[in-house]
């Protein structure tokens, strides 16, 4: 994978959370939280933010129940991976995202207290709760990297 930079979506039904991530550094941040409806002004958002970021792809939460069962709105989540990569031509993974929201607002809670997010950003949750679906996704990479490298290692050494 050349581009290490990765889109993160956290699905919900009137907003939709976009974070930005890196295989690199193994981190995501927050990039805003967009109108689901209309429909359209959503997907030109997202476009917009395709063309200024360039991802390799998306992370794109799948919402379980507490059990990891599918639920009604599990189904809205794969439909909506399956248009962005019709769409956008960029693979789209989706990601266990139980409980996101709620580590989304603790972390929020964090960086104010470090001074390192406002009051007025609260409202984003939705996008915090995106870095977190992506951060769990850029750990899935990078532990599956060793095991890519070591296959690769062999392959050269036979």
């Amino acid at each position: 994978m050349d581009n290490p930079t990765w889109l993160g979506i956290d699905v919900g039904t009137q907003m939709i959370g976009i974070a930005v991530g890196s295989t690199l550094t193994g981190s995501a941040r927050p990039l805003s939280s967009i109108p689901a409806q209309p429909e359209e002004e959503f997907w030109r958002a997202l476009t917009k933010l395709e063309r200024e970021w360039q991802p390799f792809g998306y992370a794109v939460g799948l919402p379980l129940t507490i059990e990891g069962a599918e639920q009604p709105i599990s189904k809205r989540a794969r439909k909506f991976a399956a248009e962005l990569t019709s769409r956008l031509k960029k693979p789209a993974v989706l990601i266990d995202e139980r409980s996101s929201t709620r580590n989304a607002k603790t972390l929020f809670a964090e960086k104010r207290a470090l001074g390192q997010a406002r009051r007025k950003q609260a409202q984003a949750v939705d996008a915090w709760a995106a870095a977190v679906i992506l951060e769990r996704h850029l750990i899935e990479l990078s532990s599956a990297r060793p095991a890519l490298m070591t296959a690769t290692e062999r392959s050269h050494d036979i």
